[in-house]
């Protein structure tokens, strides 16, 4: 088994997405001891949001790529030919304005890309990257799984559709939420660490 871990906290030791993330990483390389990892922590290595230059070379033809667009589609190929090789796909969200953080956001539209990860036909869009386990490490200040903040919560909503458009539907989420909440911020993790099933 490959796993690929993505960190999208700029937090450091102190992120609990961070936290939990790892936490799903050790139950993975516990059930499965000769699995590989690769960690990318997408705010020490981000990936560019998207100008003009990439989209122009995500729609061009492949031999009529300039050096500039060679130069352009190198980040979206490698975060691709990343997910490609993995098996399991770990996830690390905090809540940023009610969804993701802009990290996370870029590294999205570099591998969300017509006729590499997804493509058109007759019967509509078909996602092209299939056959991989995804784990959401959500961590929430507040509650919002349930309760009036739930309609609040965009980011595993917005994850489970465009993950699901190219194709990763299998798709388990663990959460983390309270971490602001007195009655909640003390065993929120460890409870969140609980319930991981791999």
């Amino acid at each position: 088994m490959n796993i690929l871990h993505l960190i999208s906290s700029p937090r450091g030791g102190a992120s609990f997405s961070i936290k939990l993330g790892n936490a799903v990483v050790e139950k993975l390389q516990e059930a499965n001891p000769n699995a590989s990892l690769k960690i990318h922590d997408l705010t020490n290595k981000p990936f560019p949001h998207l100008e003009e230059a990439h989209l122009n070379s995500f729609f061009t033809p492949v031999e009529q790529h300039s050096p500039e667009m060679i130069e352009a589609i190198k980040h979206s190929d490698e975060a691709i030919a990343e997910l490609l090789e993995a098996d399991a796909i770990v996830i690390g969200v905090g809540m940023y304005n009610f969804s993701i953080p802009s990290t996370l956001k870029a590294w999205i539209d570099h591998i969300a890309r017509a006729g590499k990860t997804f493509s058109y036909s007759a019967n509509g869009p078909e996602g092209l990257i299939k056959g991989k386990k995804v784990y959401l490490a959500i961590t929430t200040g507040g509650v919002y799984s349930e309760g009036p903040m739930k309609p609040y919560d965009f980011i595993e909503p917005y994850l489970r559709a465009v993950l699901g458009f190219i194709g990763m539907t299998d798709v388990t989420v663990i959460r983390a939420e309270g971490l602001n909440m007195p009655e909640f911020k003390e065993v929120a993790l460890d409870k969140a660490i609980e319930s991981i099933a791999v």
